[in-house]
């Protein structure tokens, strides 16, 4: 993994994967005048000519882009696409964002996973659409998980834990009291979709605790409006 400017980047054969850091204050919250000047200059630093994304809601939510005009007008929260030099990417602030890359098919997604996307397997329904739609074979697939809030950090409600242990598997592998391990759970949905443990790459960062690198925090800043957006593009 290199360093240009503020992001960490993954350089692969035909693809990049780059997650952005809040070093120098940065951040890409699509909300704020600051935040789309940063979104644009993605172009220029990558040299790609559309950086895309959407309204993200917390769903399950998986949208597919073929060249729409208004694409990131949408509501979703997973985008997958076969469009070279076009960045697709996921804002967060603790939660979990995923790149999933089949050089194979030239296909590429970006996923945001929130406790509810997570909850929901947002990442298994994302390879799905890129079985179906793009006839991807996951054994080829990598995935990327990035910074986000770990085991370490995240305490979630009781009612919330019981949930989570009703619906998912293998849940001695979820918890350490209520702090639930979101990682966990999409490494599972990764793997029973026929990811291979060897591609699955994983950062290791928690945007709460982390030292080395300065990350947003939705939870440790108390509302900061801060957004971190990890992104790839097929070259």
């Amino acid at each position: 993994m290199e360093k240009i400017e503020d992001f960490l980047v993954i350089d692969n054969l035909e693809s990049k994967v780059v997650f952005s850091t809040a070093e120098k204050n940065r951040s890409f919250n699509r909300n704020t005048e600051e935040g789309l000047k940063e979104l644009e200059s993605i172009k220029e630093t990558f040299n790609v000519s559309e950086v895309l994304f959407l309204k993200q809601i917390h769903s399950d939510i998986v949208k597919v882009y073929k060249g729409q005009a208004d694409f990131n007008d949408n509501e979703g929260d997973a985008i997958v696409t076969n469009k070279r030099n076009v960045v697709v990417g996921a804002f967060t602030a603790d939660c979990v964002p995923v790149i999933l890359i089949n050089e194979e098919k030239s296909t590429i997604a970006a996923i945001h996973s929130g406790w509810k996307g997570t909850f929901n397997s947002i990442t298994k329904k994302v390879l799905e659409v890129m079985e179906e739609d793009f006839l991807c074979n996951h054994s080829r697939t990598k995935a990327y998980i990035g910074p986000h809030i770990m085991d370490c950090c995240y305490e979630i409600s009781e009612e919330l834990k019981e949930k989570f242990i009703n619906k998912k598997e293998d849940v001695l592998k979820l918890f350490k009291g209520r702090n639930l391990n979101m990682q966990n759970c999409i490494l599972s949905d990764l793997k029973c979709k026929g990811v291979l443990s060897e591609n699955i790459i994983t950062i290791n960062k928690c945007t709460y605790c982390s030292k080395d690198v300065k990350l947003h925090s939705y939870r440790k800043s108390n509302g900061s409006y801060g957004r971190l957006f990890t992104f790839a593009f097929l070259k």
